[in-house]
């Protein structure tokens, strides 16, 4: 678990997050009426806590085990997110990325576009969501 200090912080407890206000005048405020600061929160679905550990894994270790991943959550992994592989097709020509049978691997090449690789995994980035969270070039 985590905890959020500060405007604008993320928290994790459990499988939900939260996020506190953003100015620091309702930070302040909330605090002083003995209120947590917390704007809203979310409870993560299984899919976002597989999206979630999958993205995480990638970002941390620089591959995606599959065999790991499906024993967790009882997936095929290739069949689970075929369109997220297929996204990355372009990586794989350019040589960023490798995806094989057991694994996909960011290649040394691939380290600079790592935000990138790791956006095919997120549902979210979809349609209307664009443009809500910072670019990655």
């Amino acid at each position: 678990d985590l905890i959020g200090l500060g405007i604008s912080s993320i928290g994790k407890v459990g499988n939900s997050y939260s996020q506190n206000v953003k100015e620091l005048s309702q930070y302040y405020a909330r605090l002083n009426d003995g209120m947590l600061p917390v704007h809203r929160g979310y409870q993560l679905s299984e899919d976002d806590r597989l999206r979630r550990d999958v993205i995480v894994s990638l970002m941390c270790h620089g591959r995606i085990d599959y065999a790991e991943i499906e024993q967790r959550y009882g997936i095929d992994f290739q069949d689970y997110f075929a369109d997220s592989l297929t996204k990355l097709d372009e990586h794989v020509a350019d040589g960023l990325v490798e995806i094989n049978d057991d694994a996909l691997v960011l290649l040394p090449q691939g380290q600079l576009m790592l935000r990138n690789v790791a956006m095919a995994f997120d549902a979210y980035l979809g349609g209307e969501q664009r443009g809500r969270f910072s670019r990655t070039v």
